[in-house]
C-alpha cells in the first residue's frame, strides 16, 4: 500500500483542493505505520473538512477498500486540530443475530446473513447522529464479527465537534432495473430466483438508507478497481484474526456474494453523486483524489 517512486502524491497532485500548511503538518504527525498515501489522504481530508465546517460526513466504500484505517487517521488528525470527532461504523449497527434469524424467516432465508441493506437497525443509527451533533452523550452497540452477534455497547460522551459515519453501504442509492433482473452470481441463481431478497434490499435502499444518505454534509467514496480485488483485499483481512476463525477463500467468495451487485451498482453511480472520490489501484494505493 506505500506510494512508490513515480506513484501520485496525494498532497500535491490532489484535483480540486490545495492543502494548507497546517494539513502539511498534521500529515507528519499521523502514524508513521500507516500507508503513506492514506496518511496523506486523511490530512487532506481533515484539513478540507475543518476549512468548510463540515459537521456530519460520510464515508462508504467496498470491503476492505481500508475505511477502518482511514477513519482512524482522521480521528487522529482531528484530536491534532484539537477536535474531538465521532467515528461510527455502519456495521455496530447490524441487527442483533436473533433478530436477523426473525428476517430470515419472515422475509428471506439470505437475510439471515449480515451486511445487505436491511440487516442494520439505522433508525438507531440516525438517532445516534442527531443526539452527537445536537451535543449529547449516547450509547453505541458493539458487533464482534468473530461472534455474529452484538456484544454490549460503548459510550460516546458529548459534545463532538464531528461525525463521521463509515461503512461499505454508506451512501448507496436504490440499485436501477427490476429486482428480479438475471442474477449475477451462483447465490443470487440459486438462493434467490425470484429476486425477493434483492427486492427487499432495494426497498430498504428507497426509505432508512435514503435517509442516512440525507444526514450527511459530505459523502466520500472509495473506489475500488473491481471485485476480484474486493475478494482479495476480504481475504488478506482474515489474516487478522485467530487461525480457527479465518474464513478460507470458497467462504470468502460466498459472503462477497451478498454484496457483489450493490458493490458494482455504487461503483457506477457514486463517482457522479459523491463529493468526494477517492480512486484505489490494483495494489491498494490510492491513484487519484477528484472533489466534485
Amino acid at each position: 500500500m506505500h506510494l512508490g517512486r513515480g506513484a501520485l502524491n496525494v498532497l500535491e497532485e490532489v484535483d480540486g483542493y490545495q492543502i494548507t500548511q497546517w494539513g502539511l503538518d498534521c500529515y507528519r504527525h499521523l502514524d508513521p505505520g500507516a500507508p503513506r498515501d492514506f496518511r496523506q489522504l486523511a490530512a487532506l481530508l481533515v484539513d478540507y473538512w475543518i476549512e468548510k465546517d463540515f459537521r456530519r460526513i460520510g464515508i462508504g466504500g467496498a470491503q476492505g477498500a481500508g475505511k477502518s484505517t482511514l477513519c482512524r487517521l482522521i480521528a487522529a488528525g482531528f484530536a491534532y486540530a484539537g477536535e474531538k470527532v465521532a467515528i461510527l461504523g455502519i456495521d455496530d449497527f447490524y441487527l442483533p443475530a436473533n433478530e436477523r434469524g426473525r428476517l430470515a424467516k419472515e422475509v428471506h432465508p439470505l437475510m439471515g446473513t449480515r451486511g445487505p441493506p436491511g440487516t442494520h437497525e439505522i433508525e438507531a443509527l440516525l438517532k445516534t447522529i442527531d443526539v452527537l451533533t445536537e451535543g449529547g452523550s449516547t450509547e453505541v452497540p458493539v458487533f464482534d464479527k468473530a461472534r455474529d452477534d452484538r456484544v454490549g455497547s460503548r459510550r460516546i460522551d458529548g459534545p463532538v465537534k464531528r461525525v463521521v459515519v463509515e461503512g461499505w453501504c454508506v451512501g448507496a442509492s436504490p440499485i436501477l432495473g427490476a429486482p428480479e433482473d438475471a442474477p449475477i452470481n451462483e447465490l443470487e441463481r440459486d438462493h434467490d430466483p425470484q429476486g425477493d431478497w434483492r427486492r427487499s434490499i432495494n426497498d430498504g435502499l428507497e426509505t432508512t438508507y435514503r435517509d442516512l444518505v440525507n444526514r450527511f454534509d459530505q459523502l466520500l467514496y472509495i473506489k475500488v478497481p473491481h471485485m476480484i480485488a474486493v475478494r482479495r483485499w476480504r481475504l488478506a483481512q482474515e489474516q487478522s484474526l485467530p487461525a480457527t476463525m479465518r474464513k478460507g477463500v470458497a467462504e470468502i467468495d460466498r459472503f462477497v456474494a451478498h454484496y457483489e451487485r450493490l458493490t458494482l451498482w455504487m461503483m457506477e453511480d457514486l463517482p457522479s453523486r459523491a463529493d468526494l472520490v477517492v480512486h484505489l489501484g490494483e495494489n491498494h494505493e490510492v491513484t487519484s483524489v477528484v472533489f466534485c
